[in-house]
């Protein structure tokens, strides 16, 4: 079975991570207290970007490894909570490990 589904997955994950990280920590508080509210429109885009993607991306590796729906929905909340795709991380990465030994 081919790795790259979810190596790609695991990348999103954590650009989405740092990307919610950083709109939470650093755009939210520069518009609230600086009143610099392009912090947040630039990073809440982006963030939007990366969050759709890793949600497309958790779906078409759910059909790829035919995942229980349990797994997707596991990853889509992963996607709302802080740290969420990180910790999630570690579940994907036991999975890309047997799936490359898988292929050998």
């Amino acid at each position: 079975m081919n790795a790259i589904p979810i190596r790609l997955l695991r990348k999103i994950g954590i650009a989405e991570g740092i990307s919610f990280l950083f709109l939470l920590a650093i755009a939210m508080p520069l518009k609230y207290v600086y009143g610099l509210p392009l912090a947040v429109k630039y990073t809440g885009w982006a963030h939007g970007l990366l969050f759709v993607s890793y949600i497309g991306l958790a779906y078409y590796a759910k059909e790829v490894y035919q995942w229980p729906l349990s797994r997707f929905l596991l990853a889509f909340a992963s996607a709302w909570l802080p740290l969420g795709t990180f910790f999630f991380d570690k579940k994907l990465s036991i999975e890309e490990k047997r799936i490359k030994q898988g292929m050998r």
